[in-house]
């Protein structure tokens, strides 16, 4: 690949103002979604089988277009990476644009299948993106500010169900019209900020034989899955840690997305969805806002975890912010005040934050760069997995253990999230030092 070179501050920004599209589409899918489910007749237990799309198709679709994108080189369309992320913006905002039409249940559910396959065609791309562009030296900045813009682009998705409501009174169809609104928002943040990226950031080209390697080679159906195949075998043995740290990690998170609003409406309002509808609705918006307020924090503090991966270690750095998380999930349920649930969720705010960019500088130099999208994939197969996990069985243990008590999936995340960073002390990023 042709020598990279350094990129000031703004061009790093520029390079990732897309992803702010793609997370406000996941901050919908966070809290929306789910309490859309409520209005439409959802019952609690129904609710972990009905987000099956989410880790279904990022298992099948992100690994598969990153291995594609790796042997991709269309200057017509952007590159090697352009082409699938702008694709998969496009699918985001048809999807978000058809969802508030969803007359029932089944749906609903299905036009998440179809925003799921948008965000996970967009996403690991976006990654093997920021680190084809920039050299070791840069990455760790690269990577956080992709966790900047998760903490904006959610941030204006969760304020948006709060400030929304307030303008936007009444219902249209079977849901309240606010969700017109900050879906149809969604849709134009969605590609409106991927095509600024595409437009601002070059790729880099390949070499002459670097070319030649990409003709010469025959792809075919199966060569997506030969590759993956081939690279989870081949896999640096930080991942298989990584992958252990993110089963309790994504597990707990898919616990809280799921439950929150259920969770404030009976610690604040002592209602549920069956029992008043309307003061429901309150506790939805309040969510947003709560969820928004803990975006503002990932996005003010994400930069900052930079200076401190360099000066301690990402790992520490990581194990720090997940146990803060887990301290706010525990907290979280038992608070009846709801001013108090803000600084409750700021420690999962700061989590967020290292999720979203630390993990990615624990593994980034200890695989090829000629093979980033694969990995990359595989990275979010280790996301989903716990994800796919958690819908399958989770609402059997809500059923049957947590009594449908969205109160105690808080608290049940909160202790996964415990475990998770314990499985962090054991990370072994032996090739990092380097740039810490």
């Amino acid at each position: 690949m042709t020598k990279k070179i350094n990129l000031s501050f703004w061009q790093i920004i520029n390079m990732n103002v897309g992803f702010f599209g793609i997370q406000y589409s996941f901050g919908l899918q966070q809290s929306a979604v789910n309490p859309i489910y409520d209005f439409l007749g959802a019952h609690p237990d129904q609710i972990p089988l009905l987000n099956l799309a989410g880790p279904l198709t990022g298992l099948l679709i992100q690994p598969i277009i990153g291995a594609l994108s790796d042997k991709t080189w269309s200057p017509k369309l952007g590159g090697r990476r352009k082409p699938f992320f702008l694709i998969g913006a496009l699918i985001c905002s048809a999807a978000l644009f058809l969802f508030p039409f969803s007359s029932s249940l089944w749906m609903a559910a299905g036009l998440l299948w179809i925003l799921d396959a948008g965000n996970n065609t967009a996403m690991e791309p976006y990654r093997a993106f920021i680190a084809d562009k920039l050299d070791e030296s840069q990455q760790p900045i690269g990577f956080q500010a992709q966790s900047f813009f998760t903490g904006f682009g959610q941030t204006l998705a969760n304020v948006s169900l709060f400030i929304f409501p307030l303008i936007f009174i009444g219902t249209t169809g079977k849901l309240p019209t606010w969700v017109f609104a900050s879906f149809f928002l969604g849709a134009i943040c969605s590609i409106a900020s991927v095509w600024w990226s595409s437009y601002t950031t070059k790729e880099i080209p390949p070499t002459q034989e670097e070319l030649q390697k990409m003709q010469s080679e025959r792809i075919s159906i199966f060569t997506p899955f030969i590759d993956i195949a081939k690279a989870v075998k081949e896999m640096p043995k930080v991942m298989w840690q990584l992958a252990l740290v993110y089963l309790f990690q994504w597990y707990a998170l898919f616990c809280y997305w799921q439950n929150s609003s259920k969770s404030i409406a009976l610690s604040v309002w002592h209602t549920t969805p069956e029992k008043d509808i309307k003061l429901y609705g309150e506790a939805v918006s309040w969510t947003g806002l709560v969820n928004g307020w803990y975006n503002i924090v990932t996005f003010l503090c994400a930069f900052s975890l930079v200076y401190f991966a360099r000066r301690f270690s990402p790992k520490l750095v990581h194990f720090g912010c997940l146990s803060l998380a887990a301290i706010g999930f525990l907290i979280f349920p038992h608070i009846e005040n709801k001013y108090l649930l803000f600084p409750a969720i700021t420690g999962f705010g700061i989590g967020w934050a290292s999720m979203m960019g630390i993990p990615y500088l624990m593994v980034v130099s200890n695989i090829p760069k000629e093979r980033y999208g694969v990995y990359m994939g595989i990275i979010n197969m280790m996301i989903v997995i716990p994800m796919f996990i958690q819908t399958i069985t989770f609402g059997f243990i809500m059923k049957h253990f947590l009594h449908n008590d969205a109160r105690l999936a808080i608290t049940f995340a909160g202790v996964l999230l415990i475990f998770s960073a314990f499985f962090t002390l054991f990370i072994s990023t032996k090739k990092q030092t380097k740039s810490e």
